[in-house]
């Protein structure tokens, strides 16, 4: 069972299709056979339409995009929209739900409008074909054009591993040697409005003082700029500046919180920016536990530093920082003066060296080692009587790093227990300012690995 091909982040297949196909029966069906994820990931609210899960040695995440509740092609609202091309946006393989006993309505042809801009490996999942005498109904479906027809039902269990063995077929085989050698870091720059994100990308033009390209934004308010300092090249994504979430009724602001939301997402890392003077407000907030629930390895960076540092010892702020956002202690914490660039340049260091840390795989025999000497100092307490194990541990991802143990019981392993293991890899291997996903895993009936002893 291990992590075939090069580390890169976990792939993620995405299950859309219109309301009432059964959309969350294939998910549920599909994770529900291999999988015990029982504890939220320690710190941050973590998607619940999201799973990991293993098939033919691949880990892969399963993103439902359930609960859209529309019955009409015209009730199509912005947050339905942008539901459906935030799951096309992340995803690597693509399942189309459709419902053979209904047939085609216009509802599926408006999401296989939508599924015509994705250039992604596409499946037609052909939902409640309860048995052979419905599959002709279900050929019907290959008229629409979106990629193989599989016939399934989640009810009946119809079908599960050759959908599972199409998947795995379809994911990513790693990163090509060329991304390997020189990765472009993306990074996203985000606050409120007037913190001085526009001032601090012009003093990154002049103080990288080669532009290699401007390239148009994906989103007509954002321009993404391409810089070169010290022969490294990397990318800025400016966004627009966010007003408190009161004002975030209209238009224009619920889509610059969406475009704010989407440079987060696109980014490598990200630099949440803070005017050094005034409260941290509601919007930073928001922003911050986005750039969380996204587990985006982040700098905090106060800045117009020149107009307090007279006023306030730098302490005070990091100690507001750590007490306002407790999830992000790791995050490191960078004080700058945009306008005149002091310290713009150990803070693009600093961000480069968290791309590196989110990237990094440590090899399983260090990392069971590590655990076994964590298990050891400070075992897991009883639960229920009963002592949890783990057998061993694997990275599975980078960008988050992503560790999966693999144990007796999952549901055993209080919160706390993991965030102390998380803070054991934090101290210990190269991940000390970046988030990590940790996952539990019960151990499957054909998995004979011995437990990792304390001893």
């Amino acid at each position: 069972m291990g992590y075939h091909g090069s580390t890169m982040a976990i792939p993620k297949v995405a299950i859309v299709g219109r309301p009432n196909v059964g959309k969350s029966s294939i998910f549920n069906w599909l994770a529900g056979r291999r999988l015990a994820i029982v504890d939220d990931v320690p710190g941050v609210t973590r998607d619940r339409l999201t799973y990991l899960m293993e098939e033919g040695g691949r880990y892969f995440e399963l993103v439902d995009t359930g609960g859209i509740g529309i019955e009409d092609v015209d009730q199509l609202t912005r947050e339905v929209d942008e539901q459906i091309n935030l799951a096309l946006e992340v995803a690597d393989v693509v399942l189309f739900v459709v419902d053979t006993r209904a047939g085609i309505v216009p509802l599926d042809e408006a999401v296989v409008r939508r599924l015509r801009r994705v250039e992604k490996p596409t499946a037609c999942v052909a939902n409640k074909t309860d048995d052979a005498k419905y599959d002709s109904q279900a050929d019907e479906f290959h008229r629409l054009g979106r990629g193989e027809v599989i016939k399934v039902s989640a009810h009946q269990g119809r079908n599960r591993q050759a959908l599972l063995d199409w998947i795995v077929a379809q994911l990513p085989q790693g990163m090509d040697e060329a991304a390997a050698e020189q990765p472009e870091m993306k990074v996203a720059i985000v606050g409120r409005r007037n913190v001085g994100k526009s001032t601090f990308v012009n003093t990154l033009t002049n103080d990288t003082r080669m532009i290699v390209s401007e390239v148009p934004g994906t989103t007509r308010d954002s321009v993404d700029v391409r810089f070169e300092m010290d022969g490294k090249v990397f990318l800025a994504i400016d966004t627009p500046g966010l007003r408190k979430s009161k004002s975030v009724r209209t238009n224009v602001e619920f889509y610059s919180m969406q475009r704010a939301q989407r440079s987060i997402r696109r980014a490598d890392v990200v630099l949440v920016l803070f005017d050094a003077s005034q409260r941290i407000s509601s919007v930073d907030k928001h922003l911050c536990q986005y750039v969380a629930e996204n587990y985006k390895p982040c700098v905090f960076v106060v800045n117009k530093w020149d107009l307090m540092a007279r006023h306030m010892p730098t302490q005070r702020w990091v100690e507001y920082l750590r007490e306002t956002f407790p999830t992000l202690e790791h995050a490191p914490i960078a004080f700058i003066t945009g306008q005149t660039g002091k310290n713009i340049k150990a803070l693009i260091n600093h961000t480069r060296m968290l791309f590196k840390q989110s990237r990094h795989r440590v090899g399983t025999g260090a990392l069971n080692r590590l655990v076994r000497k964590a298990l050891e100092l400070h075992p897991p307490p009883l639960h229920k009587n009963r002592r949890p194990k783990v057998y061993y541990a694997t990275q599975v991802g980078t960008q988050p790093p992503t560790i999966v143990l693999v144990c007796n019981w999952p549901s055993a392993f209080s919160a706390s227990y993991q965030r102390h293991l998380l803070s054991v890899f934090r101290d210990q291997l190269k991940f000390g300012e970046v988030p990590i996903k940790l996952y539990l895993h019960r151990r499957r009936s054909d998995d004979q690995r011995d437990e990792i002893k304390g001893s």
